[in-house]
């Protein structure tokens, strides 16, 4: 079997010559497949010889994204289900070539291919990675980066974290100061929020509107949804800094807050005035315009009510509104922007928290959200099995088996010492549909996984590199194969596919990934605190 990373569902080798791709091979695109083949084109190999052609088609008698890969002596045939599909088989016939395929310059070729049939579709829909741009700003090409990245895997959502405490990074047109103000710190905590380290250097950055429109058209070139997140109405301390009467003004004076450098939860909340609705509004306004993404991502964790408990604007809200206390009045706020959004036919997404502001009545908790609003399930499985049940879609990303901030090992070189220790092999051997909804009709409402990539941590692509790499790659196959039960996958092939391949081609890529003898010297970080469990 070949090391394609995720694993296909089958692959049979064929008797016969192989196939021979250069310059003088024919690239034939039939309707609808005009895109993948620009991005093919864009990596063929150059060199003289070869013949035959490579072909691309749909099949609709296939699933969206599923395809199939023939290779003959005299042609490549990439069929997909739709152009998906197609774009999904020509990552694989790329993982057939050698490993110096994936570089820029250089390495064009001419392939042979053995005669080869492979068939292959997704397990699940949502394919996603998150990547927190607010604790540290990532530039434009690094993010196109990591859209490539995702691409070469399979993987098809792109969770944008652009706000929070640490800093706003969307350039909002009607409110400036979200940028001019809350894109910029002064300093920066090194290493875990126990740390006294500090990096004294300003930090900051922000993608303006061409930058989005850049971003998002990169990514729908290669399948991929950039699903963005304005986080409300906790971890908003840089949209505080620059419109202070956003906040709980009767209670504390926002006026003095700056964009802090500190990580950890922040107290300050947005005030449930309608006046700070209608700004959001108006945020949301320009997001809708710059995102086409079907969903919008609200935030909603870690809200820490002590504000609300003391504000007479939240106490009153709470009275006007009939609400049973705080967690309602969070409810109430997140209810707003769901029906908001689904009136302008967007589906809103939320950290599991979204479900604590409302009961059905046969218990479950968020009955008051839209029928479409859908919940990302990070404090473990419960807030997935709970969304379910109450007829919510669903993305598993629980926090200790699937957030790559969390360390690699447990030994004394390991450069970022958070949390438990979550290996490549406990990655693998997630299993994204839990039990209790195993073999029922909820189970449809389990969209996918994501893997969660939080920056305090991160403040460089190499570093970002090491946090996710090998570990995405393991997602990845989670995410699209068709695997065995958790206890019965077999990691050793994983491993063996990596061995092979993989590894030599996140080389190719320029990835600083965590090799599995541990990390490298420059890899190392001595003196930076952290918080092992």
């Amino acid at each position: 079997m070949s090391a394609v990373i995720p694993r296909v569902v089958s692959e049979v080798s064929e008797d016969g010559e192989e196939f021979v791709w250069g310059s003088g091979t024919v690239l034939r695109a039939a309707p609808g497949t005009e895109g993948v083949a620009d991005w093919l084109q864009g990596w063929a190999p150059r060199e003289e010889g070869g013949g035959g052609a490579v072909e691309l088609s749909l099949d609709d008698g296939l699933a969206p994204e599923a395809y199939r890969l023939d290779v003959t002596a005299d042609r490549i045939h990439l069929t997909g289900g739709s152009a998906a599909g197609v774009f999904w088989a020509a990552q694989t016939l790329r993982q057939l070539l050698p490993p110096r395929a994936y570089r820029r310059a250089g390495a064009w070729g001419p392939w042979r291919l053995a005669p080869t049939r492979i068939g292959d579709e997704p397990r699940f829909a949502w394919r996603g990675f998150m990547l927190d741009v607010a604790r540290h700003f990532m530039p434009k090409d690094g993010v196109l980066r990591v859209i490539d990245q995702l691409a070469a895997h399979k993987l098809n959502v792109l969770h944008f974290h652009l706000t929070d405490d640490q800093g706003w990074r969307l350039e909002i047109a009607r409110h400036p100061r979200l940028t001019e103000v809350g894109a910029w710190r002064t300093g920066t905590q090194i290493g875990h929020r126990a740390s006294t380290l500090w990096d004294a250097r300003p930090h900051g950055g922000y993608y303006t509107h061409d930058d989005i429109r850049e971003i998002v058209a990169y990514a729908a070139e290669r399948h991929i949804t950039v699903v963005p997140e304005i986080d409300v109405p906790g971890h908003s301390s840089a949209a505080l800094a620059a419109y202070p009467e956003l906040g709980c003004t009767d209670v504390a004076d926002t006026t003095e807050l700056e964009v802090p450098g500190h990580w950890g939860m922040n107290l300050h909340l947005l005030s449930p005035s309608d006046a700070t609705l209608r700004f959001y509004e108006e945020v949301l306004e320009e997001v809708l315009d710059l995102f086409p993404a079907p969903f919008i991502h609200v935030g909603g964790d870690e809200c820490k009510k002590d504000q609300w408990r003391e504000s007479a604007t939240a106490q009153a809200r709470i009275t006007a509104e009939g609400l049973s206390g705080e967690d309602a009045l969070q409810g109430w706020f997140t209810r707003h922007f769901d029906r908001w959004l689904a009136a302008r036919g967007r589906r809103l997404i939320g950290w599991d928290e979204i479900l604590e502001g409302g009961v059905l009545e046969d218990g479950f908790p968020g009955g008051s959200l839209t029928e479409g609003a859908a919940v990302s399930s990070w404090r473990g499985y419960d807030g997935g099995v709970t969304a379910a049940r109450a007829g919510h879609d669903v993305v598993m990303c629980p926090e200790h088996e699937l957030y790559l901030d969390r360390r690699q090992d447990g030994g004394e070189d390991e450069p970022m010492p958070l949390g438990y220790v979550q290996t490549l092999r406990d990655v693998y051997h997630f299993e994204p549909l839990p039990p209790e909804l195993a073999d029922t009709p909820q189970a449809r409402h389990v969209l996918g996984i994501q893997a969660n990539l939080w920056s305090e941590c991160t403040e460089s692509p190499q570093r970002v590199d090491y946090q996710v790499f090998p570990r995405l790659a393991a997602v990845a196959e989670v995410a699209w194969s068709q695997l065995e039960p958790a206890a019965e996958r077999d990691f050793a092939d994983f491993e063996r596919r990596l061995e092979e391949a993989h590894y030599a081609r996140l080389d190719a890529m320029g990835v600083d990934y965590r090799p599995p003898s541990g990390p490298r010297p420059w890899q190392r970080r001595p003196g930076i605190p952290g918080r092992p469990r």
